[in-house]
């Protein structure tokens, strides 16, 4: 019997592995790797631009949640609890959770973007991997371009491993993707992916987006 079952052993292991070469080429698998190998294109930018997301940049102000009314707090909280349960799985450590889920949550409502749509973005681009480096050298949680800290900032790409200075430049990144895209989200995504106009990575970060919701 173990001569006629090698050709089907054979034959698994050969769609096996044929599964694994199209997921690891399309970057769905986490094995030390962003999920996306995509990255924003250097574009030259007018200095008008350039001076302004230095500036977005540039403020150092700790992420420290403000709120107009208790209600909005109240509704913060709702939020942090939810989210901090859902990311679980990703970062056991509850100081680390809710640290790395206020500093998210300050970075993209100051960006003008949902939380929701940040956590999907992350959880595509690297998984929540703080160290994560794509093949074209796309690093951290939002998998920032080095580039970026070279024009805004004092060119120290080791700073984008830092939790906030990697969400604000993120978040300020795809701000200004959407603003150049007339609010266009699909197209901002890839405009952020560097896949601009394709629909596989704008579709994989709005199919993610439901898992944050509040």
């Amino acid at each position: 019997s173990g001569n006629l079952n090698q050709p089907v052993t054979r034959l698994l292991t050969a769609r096996r592995t044929s599964l694994l070469a199209l997921f690891s080429g399309l970057g769905l698998l986490a094995l030390g790797r962003p999920a996306w190998a995509g990255a924003q294109t250097e574009e030259l930018l007018a200095d008008s631009v350039r001076t302004a997301l230095s500036a977005a940049v540039a403020d150092d102000a700790p992420p420290v949640p403000d709120f107009a009314s208790s209600d909005a707090r109240i509704d913060y909280l709702r939020w942090l609890t939810k989210m901090s349960a859902r990311l679980r799985r990703k970062e056991p450590a509850l100081a680390q959770r809710t640290e790395f889920l206020q500093t998210l949550w300050y970075e993209s409502t100051r960006a003008g973007l949902e939380p929701a749509l940040v956590l999907a973005l992350i959880q595509v681009e690297s998984n929540f991997r703080k160290f994560a480096v794509s093949s074209a050298g796309a690093r951290g949680y939002m998998q920032v371009m080095p580039f970026w800290i070279r024009w805004l900032s004092d060119g120290d790409s080791q700073r984008l491993f830092g939790m906030q200075t990697n969400l604000r430049f993120g978040c300020v990144i795809l701000r200004h993707y959407l603003d150049r895209e007339g609010g266009d989200l699909f197209m901002a995504l890839g405009r952020y992916n560097g896949s601009r106009g394709q629909a596989a990575y704008p579709a994989a970060v709005l199919g993610a987006k439901t898992d944050w919701l509040p």
